[in-house]
Protein backbone atom coordinates (compact mmCIF):
# COMPACT_ATOMS: atom_id res chain seq x y z
CA UNK A 1 0.00 0.00 0.00
CA UNK A 2 1.50 3.76 -1.10
CA UNK A 3 2.08 5.91 1.89
CA UNK A 4 -0.59 8.46 1.93
CA UNK A 5 1.49 12.13 1.08
CA UNK A 6 1.92 14.14 4.50
CA UNK A 7 0.41 18.08 4.14
CA UNK A 8 2.78 19.15 6.79
CA UNK A 9 6.46 18.78 6.88
CA UNK A 10 8.27 15.50 8.19
CA UNK A 11 10.93 16.00 10.75
CA UNK A 12 14.04 15.52 8.14
CA UNK A 13 11.82 17.91 5.51
CA UNK A 14 11.82 20.17 8.02
CA UNK A 15 15.66 19.64 8.62
CA UNK A 16 16.11 20.33 5.07
CA UNK A 17 14.21 23.84 4.75
CA UNK A 18 15.91 25.07 8.24
CA UNK A 19 18.83 24.95 5.98
CA UNK A 20 17.29 27.03 2.90
CA UNK A 21 15.32 29.41 5.34
CA UNK A 22 18.95 30.34 7.05
CA UNK A 23 21.01 30.79 3.51
CA UNK A 24 17.96 31.52 1.15
CA UNK A 25 19.15 29.54 -1.77
CA UNK A 26 21.41 26.29 -1.88
CA UNK A 27 22.49 23.83 -3.96
CA UNK A 28 21.99 19.82 -2.70
CA UNK A 29 25.88 19.94 -2.08
CA UNK A 30 25.20 23.37 0.16
CA UNK A 31 22.64 21.25 1.97
CA UNK A 32 24.20 18.23 2.64
CA UNK A 33 27.61 20.49 3.92
CA UNK A 34 25.20 22.36 6.66
CA UNK A 35 23.58 19.39 8.33
CA UNK A 36 25.67 17.94 10.80
CA UNK A 37 28.26 15.23 9.54
CA UNK A 38 27.08 12.29 7.62
CA UNK A 39 23.47 12.95 8.60
CA UNK A 40 21.98 12.25 5.07
CA UNK A 41 24.05 11.10 1.71
CA UNK A 42 23.68 13.49 -1.52
CA UNK A 43 21.37 11.25 -3.11
CA UNK A 44 18.80 11.49 0.01
CA UNK A 45 18.90 15.27 0.13
CA UNK A 46 18.35 15.28 -3.93
CA UNK A 47 15.19 12.90 -3.80
CA UNK A 48 13.58 14.88 -0.28
CA UNK A 49 14.55 18.26 -2.21
CA UNK A 50 12.32 16.90 -5.25
CA UNK A 51 9.48 15.80 -2.93
CA UNK A 52 9.63 19.17 -1.43
CA UNK A 53 9.49 20.67 -4.42
CA UNK A 54 6.27 18.69 -5.48
CA UNK A 55 4.67 19.15 -1.83
CA UNK A 56 4.74 23.17 -3.53
CA UNK A 57 7.76 24.07 -0.67
CA UNK A 58 10.73 24.94 -2.78
CA UNK A 59 11.47 25.63 -6.00
CA UNK A 60 14.28 25.32 -8.49
CA UNK A 61 16.72 26.78 -10.96
CA UNK A 62 19.63 25.59 -12.77
CA UNK A 63 22.63 27.15 -12.81
CA UNK A 64 25.46 25.63 -14.66
CA UNK A 65 25.19 21.64 -13.34
CA UNK A 66 23.74 22.49 -10.35
CA UNK A 67 19.90 22.79 -9.30
CA UNK A 68 19.53 25.98 -7.01
CA UNK A 69 16.37 25.71 -4.38
CA UNK A 70 14.40 28.12 -2.97
CA UNK A 71 11.89 28.14 -0.70
CA UNK A 72 8.23 29.51 -1.75
CA UNK A 73 7.07 29.03 2.07
CA UNK A 74 8.54 31.10 4.55
CA UNK A 75 9.30 29.29 7.92
CA UNK A 76 5.91 31.45 9.60
CA UNK A 77 4.14 29.99 7.06
CA UNK A 78 4.78 26.56 7.50
CA UNK A 79 4.49 27.25 11.13
CA UNK A 80 0.50 28.77 10.70
CA UNK A 81 0.49 25.29 8.31
CA UNK A 82 1.33 23.24 11.05
CA UNK A 83 -0.97 24.68 13.51
CA UNK A 84 -4.31 24.23 11.22
CA UNK A 85 -3.26 20.79 10.57
CA UNK A 86 -3.38 20.48 14.38
CA UNK A 87 -6.42 22.32 15.18
CA UNK A 88 -8.31 20.16 12.32
CA UNK A 89 -6.76 16.55 13.47
CA UNK A 90 -7.06 17.25 16.57
CA UNK A 91 -8.83 19.50 17.86
CA UNK A 92 -11.91 20.35 15.76
CA UNK A 93 -11.09 23.04 14.82
CA UNK A 94 -10.96 25.03 18.05
CA UNK A 95 -8.22 26.75 18.70
CA UNK A 96 -9.59 27.29 22.50
CA UNK A 97 -9.39 23.30 22.66
CA UNK A 98 -5.59 23.79 21.14
CA UNK A 99 -4.86 26.55 24.21
CA UNK A 100 -6.65 24.82 26.85
CA UNK A 101 -4.60 21.66 26.06
CA UNK A 102 -1.06 23.11 25.99
CA UNK A 103 -2.02 25.26 29.32
CA UNK A 104 -3.14 21.97 30.82
CA UNK A 105 0.39 19.86 29.63
CA UNK A 106 2.92 22.31 29.46
CA UNK A 107 5.15 23.70 32.39
CA UNK A 108 4.23 27.40 32.14
CA UNK A 109 6.10 30.31 34.53
CA UNK A 110 4.63 33.12 35.77
CA UNK A 111 6.21 35.00 32.92
CA UNK A 112 4.44 32.99 30.18
CA UNK A 113 1.54 33.43 31.91
CA UNK A 114 1.95 37.02 32.03
CA UNK A 115 2.74 37.44 28.48
CA UNK A 116 -0.18 35.28 27.60
CA UNK A 117 -2.62 37.51 29.84
CA UNK A 118 -1.51 40.49 27.74
CA UNK A 119 -1.87 38.78 24.59
CA UNK A 120 -5.02 38.16 25.02
CA UNK A 121 -6.61 41.56 26.92
CA UNK A 122 -4.55 43.59 23.65
CA UNK A 123 -6.61 40.92 20.88
CA UNK A 124 -9.75 42.05 22.60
Amino acid sequence: MARRKSETLTEVELELMDVLWDKGAASVTDIVEALPEERLAYSSVLTMMRILEQKGYVTHEKEGRAFIYRPLVNRREAQQSVIGYLLRRFFDNSPEQLVVNLLEHENLGPRDVKRLKKMISDSE
